[in-house]
């Protein structure tokens, strides 16, 4: 049957969407020559409509605006219905950015007892809508039902929101947040793809398109000086894919490309971050506290195709530029140029909006957390677009108890998975709110001004900030909205839970993670809070206490925490550590995932931690591995060598402690300034924070026959424990 079409057009039509009772229909779920005969059983299943009620439909499943008129048919009153022989579509009623990548459209109609679709698609070459005529059979002969030309500008953005479950012969839907979570809950099977850009902010931004949600910010971003930024999720869309213009044009990045990003609490983070998702990139974030040193090795270990930087931190990277030849660009965030460096603000401003997101698969890379360990540099730990996409859904409805409506407040330096968890996924995932503060340094009366002014009603915090806190008088202040707090990072002392619900009457909700697995155990609402345990274990894992074995402990009984696996390796774990299959191995015992931390179960199933089952120090929530602290000081002329382990803070719940093995020409200095000057002397050569707050220096080092150091016994008698 000659149609009208071009043979062409119609092999596109497995690509085009068709218009069904309730949503958008994949044409591919029809064969193709029902677009040319009479609807079968199949499309009729689903109540076809007059045109101008399919069109209607339209209005409630994917246009932001009303088709009020319909389309401009011309044909008899039999086929169309009474009074629609003429009616017009007005494209300027619609924003026609709601309409993401259709490629074909088409149209249904009733006559003579039979059902007809009409094809109706785009003139490739202007980027506008036209129309084909097609005679459509019926049983008393050929009906010709005609498209009058009505061409609008489209413009050109995304994929439709979400991929897709629903098979067989059941109208397709996106994917959603009952979904996610049947998934966590092993109910569902992952999609093959997925995209936490074009899944889940994309479907959020199209929900305040259509008024099914209120345009609330997606993202608050305050300095404490005055600015301010706000992005509803469809501004956040919308700037995302400038963002992801720059990366994949000026910086000439291809999909799989790994991005090392160091920037501090900008609102420019957030854009790069979902720029990378768009993008198909591997989003490697770094706290700007990192030195030349650690940016180095870095670079190197990852073969960084660019790195995204804040001005802060130029200097170090100019310094070993010369030392990684991967890199091929260096995007500057800053409002100020730099020689050899892109501006990321310049090429912003004139990128387009207009970008296909990339259609990553589940277990594709998403990014990459350099996680450190007792001994040599930190371990690259890769996770998947779905376990950190998808993996944190029931994390953000349980323990962060979060809604739509809420406004999150995580403390988090954005070198750390830590921010992905609950300024990233986690939040968003639930359509709430990520609120930010710029708070360069850490600031208690900044803080609590902060609570007093805006609406914050979830605080995610470390330890060590719930401690500063509780030395204030909080009955002075009175918080907006605060309604839940959360801690996390390194253990909350009993003492410091009970002075803050005294003062605030607020409870603290502990959790235990890993930058490998994720949440592990927390306290949840609803459930009893018992002082000094991390909670009960979180689905999906099954949290075990096991021995050097793998044997499961009973109740009361000090072992490795651990989490017993099924046949298949969880979707939300890490995917590997990159380029170290022996270190990625070596985190499995038997059947079980071990965490290389020490904790007691209870009879009730809650878990207390007890240490390290290694050597690496949790400081204020950084983990500080003491390979890099010995490695720096060796630097120094004084030492000939040291040991590093954790020592009991009051404020920080443990610090870095060296002990220190002087060279000769060093013994009878002056101890107070020859620690200062180690202390000066780590500082510069790596990231501040893992600078040894205490200093002793002893005559030799306990050490086994073989000669490796014995930090246990070290770090035993630093607490107490000989």
């Amino acid at each position: 049957m000659n149609c009208g079409v071009s043979s062409g057009a119609l092999a596109r039509l497995r690509d085009s969407w068709t218009l069904g009772k309730d949503s958008w229909v994949p044409t591919g779920q029809i064969p193709p020559t029902h677009l040319l005969e009479p609807v079968g059983v199949w499309k009729q299943q689903h109540q076809q409509q007059q045109i101008n009620g399919m069109l209607d439909e339209a209005g409630k499943n994917g246009l932001a605006g009303k088709l009020s008129q319909g389309a401009r048919y011309r044909g008899p009153g039999s086929v169309m219905g009474p009074k629609h022989e003429e009616c017009a579509l007005h494209a300027e009623k619609y924003n026609t950015r709601t309409l993401p990548r259709v490629s074909h459209l088409t149209a249904s109609a009733q006559g003579g007892g039979r059902s007809y679709e009409k094809l109706i698609f785009p003139s490739t070459e202007q980027s506008t809508y036209q129309a084909a005529e097609l005679p459509l059979q019926s049983p008393s002969g050929i009906r010709m039902i005609f498209f009058r030309y009505q061409t609008f500008r489209f413009i050109w953005l995304a994929k439709p929101a979400g991929r897709y479950l629903h098979k067989d012969h059941q109208l397709w839907s996106p994917l959603t947040l009952a979904d996610f979570e049947a998934i966590n809950r092993c109910e569902k099977s992952l999609p093959k793809n997925f995209n936490f850009a074009g899944d889940v902010l994309d479907q959020w931004s199209q929900k305040e398109k259509t008024g099914e949600r209120p345009a609330n910010p997606a993202l608050w971003w305050v300095n404490g000086k005055g600015d301010e930024v706000k992005w509803s999720f469809e501004e956040l869309s919308s700037l995302s894919r400038k963002a992801a213009n720059v990366l994949t044009n000026p910086c000439g990045l291809k999909r799989g490309d790994r991005v090392a990003v160091i920037l501090p609490r900008i609102p420019e983070w957030w854009l790069i971050n979902v720029a990378c998702m768009r993008t198909g990139l591997v989003f490697m974030p770094g706290t700007t506290q990192l030195r030349a040193k650690d940016i180095l090795y870095r670079l190197q270990a990852s073969k960084a195709k660019c790195i995204v930087a804040s001005e802060e931190v130029v200097p170090a990277v100019e310094s070993i530029i010369s030392e990684c030849p991967d890199l091929k660009s260096k995007l500057l965030v800053s409002p100020h140029s730099q020689s050899g460096w892109l501006s990321f603000q310049e090429l912003f401003q004139s990128a387009s909006a207009e970008h296909n997101c990339v259609e990553t698969g589940s277990q594709e890379p998403m990014a990459i957390y350099f996680t450190s360990g007792t001994t040599g540099s930190p371990k690259m730990a890769q996770h998947s677009q779905s376990s950190l996409g998808i993996g944190y859904t029931l994390c953000g409805r349980y323990w962060l108890d979060l809604k739509s409506s809420d406004i999150m407040w995580n403390m988090s330096d954005t070198g750390w998975i830590k921010a992905a968890i609950g300024s990233v996924f986690s939040t968003w995932l639930q359509g709430a709110c990520v609120f930010v503060h710029r708070m360069a340094q850490f600031d208690t009366d900044t803080f609590l001004d902060t609570l007093t002014t805006y609406p914050i009603t979830t605080l995610c915090s470390a330890p060590t900030v719930y401690r500063m806190l509780v030395q204030k008088d909080l009955k002075r202040y009175k918080f907006k909205k605060l309604r839940h707090c959360l801690t996390g990072g390194e253990p909350l002392n009993p003492e410091v839970l009970e002075q803050w619900k005294a003062q605030t009457g607020l409870e603290l909700y502990e959790g235990y993670g890993q930058t490998e697995v994720g949440i592990i155990c927390a306290n949840q609402k609803g459930q009893e809070i018992k002082p000094g345990s991390m909670g009960k274990g979180v689905l999906p894992y099954d949290v075990q206490i096991i021995d050097e074995n793998g044997n499961i402990l009973p109740p009361g009984k000090e072992g490795e925490i651990a989490l017993r696996l099924k046949s298949t390796r969880p979707f939300c774990f890490f995917s590997e550590y990159v380029d170290n299959p022996e270190k990625t191995a070596a985190t499995m015992r038997g059947d079980f995932y071990t965490t290389g931390d020490r904790g007691v179960m209870d009879s009730d199933g809650y878990f207390w931690f007890v240490g390290r089952a290694d050597d690496v120090i949790i400081s204020s929530g950084y983990r500080i591995g003491p390979f890099e602290v010995e490695s720096a000081l060796i630097e120094h002329p004084a030492v000939v060598e040291s040991a590093v382990v954790s020592s009991p803070d009051p404020v920080r719940g443990e610090v870095v402690k060296a002990f220190v093995v002087l060279s000769a020409p060093f013994k009878s200095s002056n101890p107070e300034k020859l620690i200062l000057e180690l202390q000066d002397h780590v500082k510069k050569s790596t990231a501040p924070y893992k600078y040894p707050r205490k200093v002793e220096f002893v005559p030799e080092l306990p050490k086994t026959i073989t000669g490796k150091i014995k930090r246990n016994v070290l770090r035993d008698h630093e607490w107490g424990r000989t």
